[in-house]
């Protein structure tokens, strides 16, 4: 299929909340089905990856349809009118396939731009809080609503800003290099102390940082010794180890609830 959905992506972040509700979409989306979307997936990769590439990346004459960017089209029903009736003015034609078809196709699609909230997940997220709090000792550097700890981030919407991957990903396999915001540093003043704790800001005159201790330090350049940035990250990466298979999936299940966001849109509250 020629060109389907060709010109449905333009600028960079998922379609706001407040966008939906201006056009007419209320409360947060349902959970997507997983068999639709695995039908979806199937015939996408067997249909639109001549124009776009297959799972949703870049392809030779259309754009990727995945990531956390702003689209044009954005709801279930403009992706469904593009596909079904093309974009005139565009390469994009018509699909020439029955609406049932087209349904599922743009199922697939809104799973690619799915946050962590939006995807079906296999676990158990009762026992995955369980996890976080105990075995995972995840709050020790974590805080979620105000319960946990300040040295790495926070976690209260974790499942409304990353997607399934993504938090996967992050409890499994190790970074290269610290994330913003997460540098490992150890300082050794001029009078021999050393203090190890999160980079949080530095100057050419001054550095901040948590320590253990969860407090925040504030040092002189002019009075330090030494400043080593440790290339590791803090976070652990073997969490597939640590863990029974069903174990992780809990834990992620529990992080995928995990969305302020859609808890403000829940109760009524506006958006900051």
């Amino acid at each position: 299929m020629r060109g389907i959905v060709i010109g449905l992506v333009v600028m960079g972040a998922a379609v706001l909340p407040a966008q939906r509700r201006n056009r007419g979409e209320t409360g947060p989306r349902p959970v997507l089905p997983e068999g639709a979307v695995a039908e979806g997936k199937a015939l996408y990769n067997g249909t639109c990856t001549g124009c776009h590439g297959i799972d949703g990346l870049v392809g030779d004459r259309g754009p990727a349809l995945a990531g956390n960017r702003r689209y044009l089209r954005s709801t279930d029903q403009e992706l469904f009118e593009a596909i079904r009736d093309g974009i005139p003015g565009t390469l994009m034609p018509p699909a020439g396939l029955p609406d049932e078809v087209v349904r599922k196709i743009v199922l697939y699609i809104r799973s690619l731009r799915a946050t962590a909230y939006d995807a079906p997940v296999k676990g158990n997220a009762t026992r995955g809080g369980k996890i976080f709090w105990e075995k995972g000792q995840c709050g020790q550097c974590h805080a979620i609503q105000g319960k946990g700890g300040l040295m790495g981030p926070d976690l209260s919407n974790a499942g409304g800003q990353r997607t399934y991957s993504f938090l996967r990903e992050a409890l499994t396999q190790a970074k290269p290099l610290p994330p913003r915001g997460q540098q490992p540093v150890r300082v050794v003043t001029a009078d021999g102390q050393s203090v190890t704790g999160i980079l949080k800001n530095e100057d050419s005159f001054s550095l901040q940082l948590l320590d253990a201790s969860e407090k925040l330090r504030m040092f002189e350049r002019a009075e330090l010794r030494e400043v080593v940035y440790d290339t590791k990250s803090l976070m652990p990466a073997d969490y597939d180890k640590k863990l029974a298979p069903q174990e992780l999936e809990d834990l992620l299940a529990f992080l995928s609830r995990q969305a302020a966001n859609r808890r403000r849109q829940q109760s009524g509250d506006s958006e900051p």
